[in-house]
C-alpha cells in the first residue's frame, strides 16, 4: 500500500554510487545516473576504497556529477593509511573540484577483513577525529556512518554509540546507517542513540536486495544480520528474474512504509549502480519523478 500523501511529501531521500571499475561499469554507472536524477534526491554519495584504492577513480566520478549534473553530490573519505597531511591534500582536491559535503569515514584495513586497524602514526585515528579535522578545515557539510547491529570491529553496541556521539559531537550533520532489515531492532538502537545525546538525524540505509546470496557476502563483511524472513521470501526464485524482482521490491517497501509509521522521513538507497529496483521501489511508495512534480505544478 502506497503512503499518504502527507507521508509521500515529507520523505528525503539519497543515493549511494559507487566508481566504476571499467568501462562497461561506466557506462552502466551513468545510465542509472540519469534514470535516478528525475527521483530529485537530496543527495547522492560516491564511495572511495579501502585505504584510499579508488582515490582517483572517485574524484573522476565526482567531478562528472558535479558538472554534468543538478545532482548535489558527496564524496566518501577516509583517514586509513594516511598521514594527516596527505588526507588534507586529498581534501583539497575533492575542494577545488567543488566539492562541499563528505561522508567521514575511518576505512577499512588495507588487508581486508579480519586484518587488525592500524591508525597511521602520523594520521586521524578514527572518524570523529577526521571530522575534527573537516570542520577546522572548511564549512563542509559532513555525514558519518552508523551501525545499528554495530560495526564488526566493535567491543558492543554502546561502544559503536560512544563513537557516533564523538562524531556528532566533533560536528557531524547526519548519520547514514549501514543497511539493516530488522526495524524493531533499529528501533531500539535508536531509542539507544538519542538517551546518549545524540541528536543528529539517523538516515536508515535501506538495500534493495539486487541478489540475495551476494548480500548475504557484504552482510558477513559488515556485520549486517540477514533475517531468516528473506530466506523464506526468496525460496524457490534462484531463475525466476521477475519474481524475484517483484519480492525484492515489495521487501524494500514494506520496510520503509513500516519505518516511516514509526516516525522516520529520510532514506539512503544502496543503488548498486543499477536503477530498476530503486525507481520501482519509490514508484511503489507513491513518490513522483520531478518531471511529473512539475507537470502536476503546472496543472494545479
Amino acid at each position: 500500500m502506497a503512503l499518504n500523501t502527507g507521508d509521500r511529501r515529507n520523505i528525503g531521500i539519497s543515493f549511494e554510487f559507487f566508481p566504476p571499475k571499467s568501462e562497461e561499469m561506466e557506462g552502466q554507472l551513468w545510465k542509472t545516473v540519469a534514470e535516478l536524477q528525475s527521483w530529485d534526491p537530496d543527495f547522492v554519495s560516491v564511495t572511495y576504497g579501502a585505504g584510499g584504492t579508488t582515490k582517483a577513480p572517485t574524484l573522476t566520478a565526482v567531478t562528472r556529477f558535479l558538472n554534468e549534473t543538478p545532482l548535489a553530490t558527496a564524496s566518501h573519505l577516509t583517514c586509513v593509511g594516511a598521514t594527516k597531511e596527505e588526507t588534507h591534500q586529498v581534501i583539497d582536491h575533492f575542494r577545488k573540484a567543488g566539492v562541499k559535503h563528505f561522508v567521514a569515514l575511518r576505512g577499512d584495513a588495507p588487508g581486508g577483513a579480519g586484518v587488525p586497524y592500524q591508525p597511521h602514526p602520523s594520521g586521524y585515528a578514527n572518524a570523529a577525529e577526521l571530522v575534527a579535522g573537516l570542520r577546522e578545515i572548511g564549512d563542509f557539510e559532513i555525514s558519518v556512518s552508523a551501525y545499528p547491529e554495530k560495526h564488526p570491529e566493535s567491543r558492543d553496541v554502546a561502544a559503536d554509540i560512544d563513537m557516533l556521539k564523538r562524531k556528532a559531537d566533533n560536528g557531524a550533520d547526519r548519520a547514514l546507517t549501514q543497511f539493516f532489515f530488522d526495524n524493531d531492532n533499529f528501533e531500539r538502537y535508536l531509542e539507544k542513540v538519542r538517551a546518549a545525546g545524540v541528536k543528529i538525524p539517523i538516515v536508515p540505509g535501506i538495500m534493495p536486495i539486487q541478489n540475495l546470496t551476494q548480500l548475504k557476502r557484504f552482510a558477513s563483511a559488515c556485520g549486517t544480520v540477514i533475517p531468516a524472513f528473506l530466506d523464506e521470501r526468496f525460496a524457490g526464485l534462484d531463475d525466476k528474474v521477475e519474481e524475484r524482482a517483484k519480492v525484492a521490491v515489495d521487501v524494500a517497501v514494506e520496510q520503509i512504509e513500516d519505518l516511516v509509521r514509526r516516525g522516520l522521513d529520510e532514506f539512503h538507497l544502496y543503488t548498486m549502480n543499477r536503477s530498476p529496483l530503486v525507481s520501482a521501489v519509490l514508484t511503489n511508495l507513491g513518490l513522483r519523478r520531478e518531471g511529473a512534480k512539475r507537470a502536476a505544478g503546472a496543472a494545479a
